[in-house]
């Protein structure tokens, strides 16, 4: 009994870390468990699902919370808040659990966080929604903003913008696509190892891996519990990247010797894959804003091997003279809205806002301006984002066709996820003229 109750502290408090103090869910839960290593696979396994299931569904979450109980879930105490969060979530999804046990411990919860008066009001609400979870009216088709919305936890200015572009069948195929339970994707360098012998590594690390079709270098991962515990990991034999990111490096199709410059690049997949395809040759300067973001970037490089690539701190606001002309690629992977990963980043869809979205896009725009210039007569530029908002792809990709003849769009591809594989993402590849 002591280890569950120790799980729901746990989970108690990477909740908080989140909805209160607006820590990001990837950070809250890695630092969590890096904190409390001495967990076994099946306790890590417990918390990392009820965080993330119970970020996943909050708008459904709070809609049944709100019909059984007389303070709205916006009025409550931060703790009784994610206390009730987290025990609908188990009570609705995880057979596993006890009703019984999900009410009384999240009781005592309760209690050992200081609220002894609320202990009542906590049981007599989870109570009451176990004996009612299948009787839960949902919104209908009638209003079918409202229903994507709670039936997928999508905020409905989100769900409002997406079925004006695509309509409604494809954002409830997306929206259900977030929310399934999907394994990790990597890539390796078959240069350095071959597939079959990494899958071989891999199985016996206790690791299932499945090969990606269209991807040669790209694998599947499930069953593992510590990803940087694996001996194949430390040695550097692959690189956690989505399988709609690999496209970057795959349109940029590097040749030898060829000098590349990505500007948002950390944590660096792309940069060094793009490294990588060079084979040995050539140069890759992997930037980004922070020491932070340049110290995750040199983790990463160091752990691959490669020697054609240096992480570099820089503002991709600031123009470099000394990169002008330079490139025979460039990569603008430029922050974005992240939409198109919230099945990796469930916290997203509550963070991002329709006038940050726009501040976004500008953003985009101020960066394309400055770093267009690094590119060489005939090199190419390839523009990409992890989202599926237009203003910041389509709409920006016709913006800088416009601005900058000279350079023409090669090709664009909207990747959107549960129609495509892998996250949505949109990239765009420019080729500049040779002559202007």
């Amino acid at each position: 009994m002591a280890s569950a109750v120790n799980e729901r502290e746990l989970i108690l408090e990477a909740l908080l870390q989140i909805t209160r103090d607006g820590e990001y869910s990837h950070l809250a839960l890695k630092n969590l468990l890096d904190i409390h290593q001495y967990m076994d696979k099946r306790e890590r396994a417990f918390i990392t699902r009820v965080v993330n299931g119970t970020l996943e569904r909050m708008i459904e979450i709070d809609y049944i919370i709100n019909q059984f109980s007389k303070v709205k879930v916006n009025k409550m105490k931060p703790v009784i808040r994610c206390i009730l969060r987290s025990s609908v979530y188990q009570l609705k999804y995880m057979d596993s659990v006890p009703d019984s046990a999900v009410c009384n411990e999240a009781v005592k919860l309760a209690g050992r966080r200081g609220f002894r008066n609320l202990k009542g009001f906590v049981n007599g609400v989870l109570r009451n929604i176990s004996r009612n979870l299948n009787q839960i009216s949902y919104p209908d088709d009638s209003n079918p903003v409202k229903r994507i919305s709670v039936c997928y936890s999508l905020p409905v200015w989100v769900v409002s913008q997406w079925i004006d572009v695509y309509g409604e069948e494809k954002v409830e195929m997306m929206a259900a696509d977030f929310l399934k339970e999907k394994p990790l994707s990597v890539r390796f360098d078959p240069e350095r190892i071959s597939g079959e012998a990494l899958v071989e590594m891999l199985k016996e690390e206790g690791v299932t891996a499945v090969r990606v079709k269209e991807l040669p270098f790209a694998l599947y991962l499930s069953g593992y519990d510590h990803l940087s515990g694996l001996p194949s990991f430390q040695q550097g034999f692959y690189q956690v990247q989505d399988i709609s990111s690999m496209q970057v490096a795959v349109w940029a199709d590097p040749k030898p010797g060829d000098e590349i410059i990505d500007v948002c690049a950390a944590p660096g997949g792309k940069a060094i894959h793009l490294a990588e395809l060079l084979k040995g040759t050539g140069h890759v300067e992997a930037r980004d804003l922070t020491d932070y973001k340049v110290g995750l970037m040199e983790e990463n490089i160091e752990r691959s091997g490669l020697v054609n690539i240096t992480a570099v701190r820089r503002d991709a606001r600031v123009p470099d003279p000394e990169a002008v002309g330079k490139a025979d690629i460039l990569v603008a992977d430029l922050p974005c809205s992240g939409l198109g990963v919230l099945g990796k980043k469930p916290d997203l869809r509550y963070k991002m806002t329709e006038a940050a979205q726009r501040e976004l896009a500008k953003l985009q725009r101020e960066i394309l301006s400055v770093v267009q210039a690094y590119v060489k007569p005939g090199g190419k530029l390839v523009y990409s984002t992890c989202t599926i908002n237009r203003e910041e792809n389509e709409e920006n990709t016709f913006w800088f066709a416009g601005t900058y003849p000279q350079f023409e769009l090669v090709r664009q591809e909207q990747r959107l996820p549960g129609i495509q594989e892998g996250d949505g993402f949109y990239i765009a590849l420019f080729r500049r003229k040779e002559h202007e």
